[in-house]
C-alpha cells in the first residue's frame, strides 16, 4: 500500500499528512444531515483509496459519457494531477464501495505541478490576484445509483470545511456540459445554457477568462430551451458566477464553463449550513 506524499501547506494548524484534514477516528465525517442515509465522507490516505476514486471516474466519464481517456491503468482516469490533490471521498457505508468523489488542488499544489487543470483550457491571467487563496475543483462524479441531494450535500459540506480549516475563500473549476445533452447532439445545448446565465451569472470583467479552444458559440442555435446539468445549477445556486464563454474538451467531448465561487457569496441559507458547520469543526482541530 502506497502512501501519498505530504502536501508542502499544511492542512491544520499543526503539519498533517494528506488526508487528515478533520478531527476524529480516520477523518471521517458524518454529519448529521447524512449520517441516516448510509454514507460516509473521508479524504484518501494512501494511493489504493485513490484506486477508488479513478475506477468511480472512469465508469462515469468513460462508461457514460464515453470519454477518450488515456490508458496508463485500465479501467482508471488517471492525470498527472492527480498526485498532487486531495481526493474527497463518499463512500457507501454498507459496502465500502466510493459512489461520489471530488478532486481538490490547492495553491501551493498547483505551484509544484506547474499550473491549475483549468490552465490548460483557459486563460486565467485576470485571476492571477486570487491564486494565494484559491482552489480548484474537479473531476467531480457520483455513482449513477446515487445521485441524490444527500451525497451533494456531504461533499459540498466536507469541501466547506476544508477551506475553512486551510483559510481559502475561492474555488474554480471546469464544469461541463456534455455535448449530446438533453437529447441535443452537436454543442447547441452548450451553447444555449452559455446564453442563459451569461445573462444571469455572469462575473466583472475583472474576473473574466478566455478559452483555448473555445465552442464555437456563433454557429450554433443558442436559442434552444434547455436546462444546465444538475452540477451547474447547484453550483448557481450556492452563488457561483461563470467567468466567460465555454471551451470544448475533445477528450470528454464536453464544453466546459468556467465557473468561481467565494464563501462570501454564498446565500445565507447554504452559509447557515456549511460554514456553521465546518467553523465548528476547525475550532474543535
Amino acid at each position: 500500500m502506497k502512501e501519498l506524499p505530504s502536501p508542502t501547506m499544511p492542512l491544520s494548524p499543526v503539519q498533517m499528512p494528506r488526508g487528515a484534514l478533520h478531527p476524529g477516528p480516520d477523518s471521517v465525517l458524518s454529519p448529521p444531515s447524512v449520517a441516516g442515509e448510509g454514507i460516509r465522507i473521508s479524504w484518501a490516505r494512501h494511493q489504493d483509496e485513490v484506486r477508488k476514486a479513478q475506477r468511480l471516474r472512469y465508469e462515469v466519464f468513460a462508461g457514460e459519457m464515453g470519454a477518450r481517456l488515456p490508458g496508463h491503468l485500465p479501467g482508471h482516469d488517471v492525470d498527472l494531477f492527480d498526485d498532487y490533490c486531495e481526493h474527497l471521498l463518499v463512500c457507501d457505508s454498507n459496502t465500502g464501495n466510493v459512489i461520489g468523489t471530488y478532486r481538490v488542488l490547492t495553491p501551493e499544489q498547483a505551484a509544484r505541478v506547474g499550473s491549475f487543470y483549468a490552465d490548460l483550457e483557459f486563460d486565467l491571467t485576470r485571476l492571477r490576484s486570487l491564486r494565494s487563496r484559491m482552489v480548484e475543483l474537479g473531476r467531480s462524479c457520483v455513482h449513477p445509483d446515487h445521485r441524490h441531494g444527500g451525497v451533494i450535500l456531504a461533499l459540498w459540506g466536507a469541501l466547506m470545511q476544508f477551506m475553512v480549516r486551510n483559510g481559502l475563500d475561492v474555488m474554480i473549476g471546469c464544469a461541463s456540459i456534455p455535448m449530446t445533452h438533453q437529447g441535443l447532439a452537436g454543442g447547441h445545448a452548450a451553447a444555449s445554457i452559455w446564453r442563459q446565465v451569461r445573462v444571469s451569472h455572469l462575473a466583472p470583467l475583472d474576473c473574466h477568462v478566455l478559452p483555448r479552444l473555445p465552442l464555437p458559440v456563433q454557429q450554433l442555435d443558442d436559442g434552444i430551451d434547455v436546462e444546465p446539468p444538475a452540477l451547474i445549477k447547484g453550483y448557481l445556486r450556492l452563488g457561483a458566477k461563470v467567468l466567460g464563454p465555454p471551451a470544448w474538451d475533445p477528450d470528454f467531448n464536453t464544453a466546459d464553463l468556467p465557473m468561481m465561487m467565494r464563501t462570501q457569496d454564498l446565500p445565507s441559507r447554504y452559509r447557515r449550513h456549511f460554514l456553521a458547520t465546518a467553523t465548528t469543526t476547525a475550532h474543535l482541530s
